[in-house]
């Protein structure tokens, strides 16, 4: 039988992915305006303006530039 911890790990979700525009970019981390107008620090390298993908506090890589739109549920 397998670790009931891990199994029940394995069933909760991981950590959202979100898109934001890097804003700026400074000795300790990036600021990356998300498109609910958030600013939030992460850790990773960028250039002003681009427009990257975010995951537990780091940057995973660019996201491509689309429009977007915001669902409130």
């Amino acid at each position: 039988m397998a670790n009931p911890y891990k199994r029940l790990l394995a069933l909760l979700p991981g950590q959202p992915i979100q898109t934001g525009t890097v804003a700026a970019v400074g000795t300790d981390g990036v600021t990356v305006t998300l498109p609910t107008g958030e600013n939030i620090k992460v850790r990773g390298t960028a250039t002003i303006g681009d427009v990257v993908y975010i995951r537990d506090g780091a940057i995973e890589g660019p996201a491509p530039d689309l429009a977007g739109t915001i669902i409130d549920v």
